[in-house]
């Protein structure tokens, strides 16, 4: 079954009885990139049955396999592909992910899933929503530095004016089109044709709160992600006029999603979006200095894994791309570093990433080239 990436939370973790299959590729959108994706998902699998082989009978590591396999003979599956795909998997749950990332190849049979892909898509500061809004209908989309994609609004989020209006909007043959001439009005419109123009305003302005009291409320608020507003400049200074959406950001992408296309929305919206992803990197990384400078933060492997399991951390700090294989000692955080390749040995970091999330910290995953440390980790300690 497949899962939104914003599905994804602790919570999934628990869903899981070992042995606990995890399996990540990088995938292609298109034709005919994406013909080679689903025999590299084939030797994934390959790989995961080898290693489920050392713990389990061969009847019992079929059966945990059988929606693994019949994912790959899924045709209409392939021919819709995002830029990667996470596939969690054991005795009794199997969740499939496409994702807006590319991600490195992964296949690992541990006690528990392996998360920390998830969790920098789910928790990377690059992402973030696009609004797109006219007077007429609205467009809802979610997606990062490298993809964005159109999404479903929630179903209390007004879609048109009609939606949000139903009987009391001003019928659309008495409406009047858009400006001209000097001021704003029509060359010799009468009192009657001005009057329009004002219901027409007005229509949209309640138009235009409804829907922003609604993306606040269902999307904004449990997301927690920037919105960047896609819309004429005609229509900006409306919105941001009746707005109280404080994740609203103060730029925007001056045109509406209808009139470019998708990709070419990504590098605007990024444009919009990447000063304040490097704002929100940096804050993070001078907490770290300060809390170190104090005496309240670490970056030493085995000394944050015993903070972690003491409850200490209030934000862990993690590099996307380094695997430390390895054990972790829940009782103690004793770190043993190990062979990837033997059974029930997963990357440190990631279990790491894991007990931290479930201790209520904050968990940071972030670029290599942006790390404040050259261990892959480091931590910011309540006390």
């Amino acid at each position: 079954m497949e899962f939104p990436e914003s599905d994804f939370g602790v919570g999934t973790i628990d869903a899981c009885a070992p042995p606990c299959l995890s399996l990540y590729q990088p995938t292609h959108r298109h034709h005919p990139e994406n013909v080679q994706d689903p025999i590299r998902f084939r030797n994934l699998v390959k790989t995961l049955e080898s290693s489920l082989l050392k713990r389990v009978s061969t009847d019992e590591a079929a059966a945990i396999l059988q929606p693994f396999v019949a994912l790959a003979g899924d045709h209409e599956f392939w021919t819709n592909s995002r830029d990667g795909l996470a596939v969690l998997g054991g005795k009794d749950t199997f969740r499939v992910y496409k994702l807006q990332r590319p991600v490195a190849e992964l296949a690992v049979v541990a006690d528990s899933f392996h998360i920390k892909p998830l969790l920098r898509l789910r928790q990377a500061a690059d992402r973030y929503q696009v609004l797109g809004i006219n007077r007429a209908h609205i467009r809802l989309f979610e997606g990062n530095q490298y993809g964005l994609d159109e999404i479903e609004p929630h179903a209390l989020v007004p879609r048109t004016i009609t939606d949000a209006l139903g009987e009391l909007v001003t019928e659309s043959h008495q409406t009047v089109g858009s400006y001209g001439g000097a001021g704003g009005s029509h060359p010799g419109m009468h009192h009657g044709h001005v009057e329009k123009v004002v219901e027409v305003d007005h229509d949209a302005e309640r138009f235009f709160r409804a829907v922003d009291r609604a993306i606040t409320e269902h999307h904004s608020k449990p997301s927690g992600l920037p919105l960047i507003l896609a819309t004429l400049p005609a229509h900006r200074r409306m919105f941001h006029e009746v707005s109280h959406n404080s994740q609203l950001l103060s730029d925007d992408v001056d045109v509406h999603p209808d009139a470019i296309p998708l990709d070419e929305l990504r590098k605007r919206a990024w444009k919009v979006m990447e000063p304040h992803y490097l704002a929100q990197l940096d804050k993070t990384i001078d907490e770290f200095g300060s809390a170190r400078a104090r005496g309240l933060g670490h970056d030493d492997l085995g000394t944050v894994a015993a903070a972690i399991v003491g409850g200490r951390v209030s934000t862990l700090i993690v590099e996307s791309d380094r695997v430390i294989p390895g054990r972790v000692n829940a009782d103690n955080g004793q770190v043993d570093l190990e062979d990837m390749s033997l059974p029930d040995v997963d990357d440190v970091l990631d279990d790491l990433t894991e007990m931290a999330a479930r201790m209520g910290g904050k968990v940071v995953v972030m670029p290599t080239d942006r790390m404040p440390t050259t261990t892959g980790i480091a931590a910011i300690y309540r006390f």
